[in-house]
């Protein structure tokens, strides 16, 4: 009787994962997902990657990569050929969908919300969802603060205008406690990516 529940658990679980798959598969790409990339013959290239405001992620080795509008499956296929050069055959390479970006907010909420996003080591990276108004503070604290591994004098605060120029701002966390500067209480702009480095050996 055991073995046959062992069996019959087994099975639906291969099914679930056959319908995981599928849906994966069909499954079109947009800005504020999170995409897990693993190449077998070299782990170091092993990331999790966010989709930024323009659809692209930027993956070593393979360059900057547009993936919005696409299946998980055909940023394999294009990541596997931009990789192919750097090994002696085709690497194996794996993408899936680690986090689903936040859907947008619902009509007739009684405010106004825009999208930011957050990378590297934040307890909650990818896109967060924040009210117009919200500073740079404020949506840290949104994310969760700081993972332990956090390079805090290095943050940046990266920002592109209307003509697609891009400008980054970096500052020390402990400055802004300290009153020294008054980045934190800037507020946050639709598409701000707030990058948070990891730690050095001895920093």
């Amino acid at each position: 009787m055991m073995r046959m529940i062992k069996v019959l658990s087994a099975v639906v679980f291969a099914q679930f994962l056959a319908v995981a798959a599928s849906a994966q598969d069909s499954y079109t790409i947009k800005p504020g997902d999170v995409l897990r990339f693993e190449v077998l013959e070299d782990s170091s290239l092993n990331r999790d990657a966010l989709v930024l405001p323009d659809g692209r992620v930027t993956v070593p080795m393979a360059g900057t990569v547009k993936v919005s509008g696409l299946s998980v499956d055909q940023v394999r296929s294009d990541v596997t050929s931009r990789l192919a050069p750097n090994f002696a055959s085709p690497p194996t390479v794996t993408v899936s969908l680690a986090q689903l970006g936040q859907p947008a907010p619902v009509s007739g909420s009684g405010y106004s919300t825009l999208e930011v996003f957050f990378l590297g080591e934040v307890n909650t990276p990818g896109m967060v969802e924040v009210r117009r108004g919200t500073t740079l503070l404020q949506a840290l604290a949104q994310a969760g603060g700081f993972s332990r591994f956090a390079a805090t004098k290095r943050v940046q605060l990266r920002r592109t205008d209307t003509s697609g120029k891009q400008s980054v701002y970096l500052f020390n966390y402990d400055d802004v406690l300290a009153g020294k500067t008054s980045i934190g209480a800037t507020q946050l702009a639709k598409g701000d990516v707030i990058v948070v480095p990891a730690r050095k050996l001895f920093e």
